[in-house]
């Protein structure tokens, strides 16, 4: 069994035991936290789909840890004309374990 959850202006296809990077959160470490906003449901023998979101489905995590990803440099530059821009970005993260999938 498994779901397509939506945190973070993002989808994510996760089942139970799954350890998923996501978009940083507020919650602390060590927390547990429920996703209601749940699009999709799918299993063996049935699935079920929301518009957008399945009623009376959830997905419950546990946080695991927060960091930084790798850091990506930004370079921009226009040929002939002296300009050049360098920048570096960091994306924060959280990173958590699926427990359970509430169908």
């Amino acid at each position: 069994m498994y779901a397509i959850i939506e945190t973070g202006g993002k989808q994510y296809k996760v089942k139970e035991g799954d350890v998923v990077f996501i978009e940083k959160l507020a919650n602390e470490e060590g927390s547990s936290l429920t996703f209601d906003k749940v699009v999709a449901v799918l299993n063996e023998n049935n699935s079920s789909f929301g518009a957008p979101f399945v009623k009376n489905a959830s997905v419950n995590a546990k946080v695991l840890s927060h960091g930084k990803d790798k850091k990506i440099i930004v370079f921009k530059y226009k040929a002939k004309k002296g300009y050049r821009k360098k920048q570096g970005h960091r994306q924060p993260y959280t990173k958590v374990q699926i427990e359970k999938i509430n169908a």
